[in-house]
């Protein structure tokens, strides 16, 4: 009957007449006792890159002071009011030059005297008229209007639903001025600032060991001792700062966050990250990205009824990138079929650019950029529920009026506000207790690095934004 060769004990090593790579002479345990010293590398093999993904923010705006627990500003409100369904009330017939017509269950503000034009919302007709009566205390969602057109209103449009706007105003010779006037359309927003902290301790023991380890910091090559994971530890602080203004929310009433971190008399945790800005206040493209002109379009068109900034920064994941790469390789005539070579001269020598930076349609520019953060595979990167393909961020800057300070200001789109006063700047704080390393704040036999920031991102303008989820 055959037998089974055991794999352990195996063979000892014995030493070859040879400088030969046998499986008898290879030693793979470098402690005291080995003969042999190992040759170490000093220098840390960066294998995954640049782990850190912060810099987003730092790209587009800047970090401005606050010393309060809120920060409030007041955003423009539209110039004109159209409404959208806009009925002739019961009882208006075919062919009457005057009709009263009900908005719905919003309050009118269209005034005696102004000219509006109506537009049937299928397209079929449409009238200028100047209104002749205003809603009244008992019924602040009507208006009358009297038709320019002889014809006055066709049959088919009596229980139709229309659109109106002022465009104007008329009024006969020797009347009285306007009655009544408008105030101005304000939005107010508010965001909180929250608290992030974190630690890196070692214990004095740690520290008498010494191990230096070359590593690479912001200012280069540079030694560090002891200190590599403190040097990680505040490389992972500043991805936090840029990820809790990107990704966090307000926590809701009744929330177990509201219970386990608000205080005094107006409980609330939590704050108004970028992500929940655009979703809360701004537009949202779901069900994949965008991959032809005719969605680009789409957003054109929706640019044009916000603020219609005409330039735009794509922040996007790797599959958004090579789609708007394909879509615009797909405008060239040698897209389809074949490959045109070079950059401007048809040289086959040169090297073939198959990515694209941005491009214009319409009035508008759009520049695109990968986002690190959308693509690492440790944060948003290759996750399936919740996908962010991107962001669509305006360029400039917008006016608000700041409540605190109480004028008009210029502020960049996004910016972040941290909490600073004469005798406490809370941007980014870094300390050393315990009594090891220099520090002698307490009898603990180590030392700790602490971290704090305190500091909320304010979106303005979020309706000039896109989330492409």
């Amino acid at each position: 009957m055959a037998g089974t060769l055991n794999v352990s004990p195996t063979f000892e090593l014995t030493p070859s007449s040879k400088k030969a790579a046998l499986s008898t002479n290879y030693i793979t345990n470098f402690d005291f006792m080995s003969q042999y010293l190992p040759d170490v590398y000093e220098q840390e093999f960066e294998r995954y890159g640049n782990r850190t993904i912060a810099g987003f923010l730092r790209q587009l705006g800047a970090e401005i002071p606050s010393n309060s627990d809120l920060i409030k500003w007041t955003e423009q409100g539209r110039l004109h009011t159209k409404y959208t369904t806009v009925t002739p009330i019961a009882g208006t017939s075919s062919g009457d030059d005057v009709v009263t017509f009900d908005i719905g269950a919003t309050d009118c503000n269209f005034r005696v005297g102004q000219t509006v034009f109506l537009s049937n919302n299928a397209g079929t007709s449409s009238y200028k008229a100047v209104i002749t009566v205003v809603p009244v205390a008992s019924d602040e969602t009507r208006f009358t209007a009297a038709f320019y057109n002889a014809g006055g209103i066709l049959l088919a449009d009596i229980a139709a639903t229309f659109t109106a706007f002022v465009y104007g105003s008329e009024f006969k010779k020797g009347t009285e001025g306007m009655v009544g006037s408008l105030e101005a359309e304000v939005k107010i927003f508010d965001v909180k600032p929250v608290i992030i902290k974190d630690k890196f301790a070692i214990a004095g023991s740690d520290m008498a060991q010494i191990g230096w380890v070359e590593v690479e910091g912001d200012n280069g090559m540079g030694y560090l001792w002891y200190l590599k994971s403190q040097h990680e530890t505040r490389l992972r602080f500043e991805d936090y700062l840029e990820m809790m203004m990107v990704e966090h929310v307000e926590a809701q009433s009744g929330s177990g966050a509201i219970a386990a971190l608000s205080g005094g008399a107006t409980p609330s945790a939590g704050t108004e990250g970028l992500f929940s800005a655009i979703e809360n206040r701004g537009n949202v493209w779901s069900g994949g990205v965008p991959s032809t002109m005719q969605d680009f379009d789409d957003i054109l068109n929706r640019l044009d009824k916000q603020g219609s900034i005409a330039e735009n920064t794509l922040f996007i994941n790797r599959d958004f990138s090579l789609s708007v790469d394909d879509m615009l390789a797909a405008q060239n005539s040698y897209g389809v079929g074949g490959t045109s070579y070079g950059l401007f001269d048809n040289d086959k020598e040169m090297a073939l650019n198959l990515g694209f930076t941005g491009f214009r349609r319409g009035a508008y520019d759009f520049y695109k950029t990968d986002w690190k953060y959308l693509n690492d595979a440790t944060l948003r990167g290759g996750i399936v529920g919740g996908v962010v393909n991107g962001v669509m961020v305006p360029a400039g800057t917008m006016s608000v009026y700041d409540q605190v300070i109480g004028k008009n200001l210029k502020r960049p789109f996004l910016h972040v506000r941290y909490r600073q006063s004469e005798t406490e700047n809370r941007r980014y704080k870094t300390w050393i207790t315990g009594s090891a390393g220099g520090a002698q704040t307490s009898s603990l036999d180590a030392m700790e690095v602490h971290f704090l920031s305190e500091r909320a991102l304010c979106t303005l303008g979020a309706n000039n934004f896109f989330l492409f989820e």
